[in-house]
């Protein structure tokens, strides 16, 4: 089994992750006074899903940990998957039913 990169020791790496990060925030901001219409919510969680990307592989030290670290953290995002999942079908059969409105 191949084993991780060696982690870096100098702070170059996280300083160039920050202003990856500093970038996207200034990305997220110029698409929420832009219209784009209908896209403006996928453009939104893309940028999100790439700074979340980034502070869970660099931040969180995954790249660069033990496969358990890369276990718990896959783990982790499955859950959460399940849990949008079980929203999203929450939120669309909710007109499928009537609620009877008491008089």
């Amino acid at each position: 089994m191949a084993e991780p990169p060696a982690e870096p020791t100098s702070t170059r790496l996280y300083f160039h992750v920050y202003l990856g990060l500093l970038a996207l925030a200034v990305v997220t901001t110029a698409v929420a006074f832009a219209d784009l219409g209908r896209f403006s919510m996928v453009v939104a969680l893309a940028i999100a899903s790439m700074k979340t990307g980034l502070v869970l592989l660099y931040f969180m030290h995954v790249r660069f940990g033990s496969g358990i670290v890369r276990v718990f953290a896959g783990a982790g995002f499955f859950f959460l998957l399940i849990l949008g999942a079980l929203t999203l079908g929450d939120v669309v059969t909710r007109e499928w039913m009537e609620i009877p409105v008491p008089r």
